[in-house]
Order: structure tokens, then C-alpha cells, then sequence
């Protein structure tokens, strides 16, 4: 499934590979996919930290979708597939990592669960269990953006369950 909406092509390819690849983050070193998911977890704790459920979960689904469009549009102007430089796709997915993980936050440090999200979200993101891999083929903006997203949904789980086992045991 292909989401390539109309205004989209309006923007200059320039911006639009700019916006996918994080301006030059995307072109640094040899793990940008690490570079985009460490600017994601700046993002979500400028952003995401203080929202509501509410604004958490629309905010979260507009940035999912800008994703979706911009990791596809990119992917044919560089005439690549799921491209490393692209890691928009590590950026929006971030902040799902940390649905509903406000509670824990205010009982033990945030650095620390946010440093476990990182860890985990990229054990997700380059190991792709539980079928992860698989949602890679959809084709388009949606195949470069669902594999993180379900690895981010992945993360989140994980964390909760660790603290939960935490909790039981101490």
C-alpha cells in the first residue's frame, strides 16, 4: 500500500529527502538508524513527555502518518529501498516506546526507563523478532515506518512487563 498524497509533491525533493533524513543526521557515521532514534528520544522528551493520553495519541498518529509520507516520497526520490539514511522512520516510532510509561516515570528515574527504551527499541529495530521483519515489505512509505513502529509497540510492552516483574520481586 502506497500513501503518496498530492501536496507532498508540491515540496521540493530537497526537503522532502531534508525531512526524511533528519537534515544531515541521516548521513552521519555508520548506524543512522541509531542517530535517529537518539534524536527521537530528544524528541519525545521535549514533546511527548508532558502530554495527555489524549494529545499523546493524536500528536503520535500525525507524526506516524508525516512519517509514512515522507519515508515514501524519499525512498522513490533516492530510488532506493527502505534506505539507511532515511531514519524518520526511527524518529516518529520513538515516542510509542514510552506509551503510558508516565507512571513508572514518576517512581523510578526517567533517565533510566528512557535509556531501557532506547535499548530495547533498538534491539527491536535491528534484530526484527515476532514478525517485525515481515511488515517490511508493504511497500512504499508504510513498509519503511511499520517495522518500527511495531518495534517501538515491542518496546513498550517490554518495559512495562520489566517494571511490573520489578515491582513483584522488590
Amino acid at each position: 500500500m502506497k500513501i503518496r498524497p498530492l501536496w507532498i509533491k508540491f515540496l521540493p525533493p530537497s526537503w522532502v529527502v531534508g525531512v526524511a533524513t533528519l537534515g544531515p543526521v541521516g548521513l552521519w557515521g555508520r548506524a543512522p538508524g541509531t542517530s535517529g532514534s537518539i534524536a527521537g528520544i530528544i524528541f519525545y522528551t521535549l514533546f511527548f513527555y508532558s502530554l495527555g493520553y489524549v494529545s499523546y495519541f493524536i500528536w503520535a498518529a500525525l507524526f506516524i502518518y508525516l512519517g509514512v509520507v515522507f519515508c515514501g516520497e524519499a525512498e522513490v526520490l533516492m530510488q532506493k529501498h527502505d534506505p539507511g539514511e532515511i531514519i524518520l522512520d526511527e524518529f516518529v516510532a520513538i515516542p510509542l516506546c514510552f506509551i503510558g510509561v508516565r507512571p513508572i516515570m514518576d517512581n523510578y528515574p526517567v533517565w533510566i526507563v528512557i535509556l531501557l527504551g532506547f535499548v530495547l527499541f533498538r534491539f527491536f529495530d535491528v534484530v526484527k523478532p515476532l514478525g517485525i521483519k515481515r511488515l517490511q515489505k508493504f511497500e512504499g512509505g508504510v513498509g519503511v515506518v511499520a517495522d518500527d513502529v511495531a518495534a517501538a509497540l515491542a518496546t513498550c510492552v517490554s518495559i512495562h512487563v520489566v517494571f511490573l516483574i520489578w515491582e513483584r520481586l522488590f
